[in-house]
Parts: structure tokens; sequence; C-alpha cells
């Protein structure tokens, strides 16, 4: 700990580019050229679960290597894990439905009707509960990881994206993108008891949560990462990122915010109190706009690949077949 905490000191003090925290470590070839979204890292199990094309991809993250995959997932989005059950639920989009997935064994057990196009999702661990959050439904829906039964089903009157779990405090977070908000969700009522503005915030996509001082980052698609008090709203800091943010995360140990951006860019940032300083413009590549951070090693993975020029009316082109992969970032020595 005190190593680290001396190289993060030395690494944010303002002596040139080569005291950066980051530095590019390996990329992990992965098969298949279908798209991806989500990266869920399970650090004690040290395996990291990528979404990618119909299934969950499975790493190994001591070797680096895939161990297995989660099929039967059209439309997969994520994985929320429930580690202490040894189960984890994928969200589905294609056909309405969270699957829920025995850790161990890497099966299905069951699959539970949800809103459409459940996206984004999350543990909450006070009330041994998975939440989907529905695109298109605009809804989420709760569901007891035990029984994998549908217990509460939330209107959220927008779309949904990133969430966030407080455990201690039994609040559930969500970025509501068309609405520039982020709803408070009380975890034992199962109802909305707050909606925040994120001004000057727009359209926040990726969130992270430092729950020891009560933070919320968001990364929003007006090139900015907001700092809010998830005890308040209040909109604490913000600092300037890439164009195309879609996921954040955050060390707790060493206070510092990512935000990464499909221009092939992550933001680094050290929080401080009421202060949010950008340290490291990470180069990363185009398209690596989803990650996932180990908070036992600090590396960080970001999922990107290779597209062909789009044609007329396309948002981007066909990926190139062979170019799907994992990129791992790690901090300086």
């Amino acid at each position: 700990m005190k190593k680290l905490l001396a190289v993060l000191l030395i690494a944010l003090a303002p002596i040139g580019h080569a005291e950066e925290p980051y530095h590019f470590i390996k990329e992990v070839p992965l098969r298949g050229d279908g798209g991806w979204d989500y990266l869920t890292v399970d650090s004690a199990a040290q395996r990291l679960y990528v979404s990618h094309g119909t299934e969950m991809v499975v790493i190994d993250l001591t070797k680096d290597t895939v161990v297995g995959e989660i099929t039967n997932t059209p439309g997969v989005h994520g994985l929320a894990l429930a580690p202490e059950l040894g189960r984890g639920m994928v969200t589905c989009g294609c056909e309405d439905k969270a699957a829920i997935v025995d850790l161990n064994k890497l099966e299905i057990l069951s699959k539970v009707d949800t809103g459409a196009n459940p996206d984004s999702m999350l543990y909450e661990l006070s009330h041994h509960e998975f939440y989907t959050f529905n695109g298109r439904g605009q809804s989420a829906t709760v569901i007891d990881a035990k029984s994998c039964k549908v217990v509460a089903t939330i209107p959220l009157g927008g779309k949904p994206e990133f969430a966030q779990a407080d455990s201690k405090t039994g609040l559930v977070f969500d970025n509501i993108e068309d609405k520039n908000e982020v709803v408070v969700i009380d975890a034992r009522k199962h109802e909305i008891i707050n909606h925040w503005p994120i001004a000057p915030g727009e359209e926040a996509s990726g969130m992270a949560i430092d729950a020891q001082n009560h933070r919320l980052f968001l990364g929003c698609h007006n090139h900015l990462m907001v700092m809010l008090d998830s005890r308040n709203g209040k909109v604490l800091a913000t600092v300037p990122i890439g164009e195309g943010v879609d996921a954040n995360a955050f060390d707790p140990e060493t206070q510092l915010a990512f935000a990464s951006c499909g221009d092939g860019t992550t933001t680094i940032a050290h929080e401080e109190g009421d202060k949010l300083t950008v340290v490291q413009t990470l180069k990363t590549e185009r398209s690596a706009r989803t990650m996932a951070l180990d908070p036992a090693t600090h590396k960080i993975y970001l999922a990107s690949a290779k597209f062909e020029t789009p044609t007329a009316g396309q948002r981007r082109g066909k990926i190139i077949p062979g170019t799907f992969k994992i990129l791992i970032y790690g901090m300086n020595q």
C-alpha cells in the first residue's frame, strides 16, 4: 500500500509525460467478429467477462487466456456478479430476458422476463437483488437473485444507461440519458426518491461510484466527466474528456476516476475532496469505449476492434474480421 501511494504521488506530480500513471501492457486477441458492450471484472476470482456477439467470453486474468463462454445470450449487453451466491446475471437484449448464471459451471440456471431491451445491470448486495435497466422499456426490473423471480418493476421515465448501487445506504443510482439526470432508487421500497439534474453534463452514459466518499462519476456525451455528491446530487466538479464516452470506473485505493471514449482516449482524473484533476489522457485505440477496472491489480481492460469504412446511411462500418481484442493497461512502477 505504501509503495503504491508513493508511486502514485510521483506519477501525479507535474513533472512531464514520462511520469503519467498508466501505460500499455498487452493485448489479448479474441475470436469472433460480433459487437460488444460491457466488461465486468471479478477481482476475487481473477476473471474478466466480456460481452461479445451472442455470448459472454470468460478470461482468466492470471494468464490472460480464454477459459470459457456463457452461450445462448442473444443481444448480450453484460454481466452483474453476485459472488457470495456463486451467481451472475446476463442481460439478453434481443429476447427481453435476463439469464441467471452459475459462475462455477458457466451455465444458465434460468431465464427471467424483463422490460424491453434490458441493457445495463447491477447487483444490489444488501437485498440480494439483480437489477436490469431496460432501454426501450424505460424501466428497471428487479429480480431476487436466490429465487430468480421478479419482485418489482420500476418506471424510470426515460432511457436508462449505466447504474451503480451503494449497499450501505440502500440506494441505487441510474443515468437517464435522454433526461440529463440521475434517478435515485430506494432499494428497499423499489421506488424513485430523487431526480438529480447533471448540468453542465449532458447525455450521461457511464457511471462509477466512490461509496466511501459519496461520489458519483458520470461520463457525459458533451465531453465532460461530472463528479456528483451521492448524498444530495450536487455537482461538485467537471473535467474534459474525449468523444464517445461509454464507461467509467473508480479505483478506491488510488482515488483515480476513469472515462473511456470511442475516440481512442481514456481520461484519468484524481479525486481529492471536492476537486477532480486530470492527470493523464491515456491513448488507447479508436472504438475502445467500454472498460472495466480490477481494484486488486489496478489494471484497466478495454475492448476494441477495427471497422471498415461505413457506407452511406451507416453509423459505422462492419467489424474487420480477426481484429476484436482486449487492451490491458497498468500503473507505472
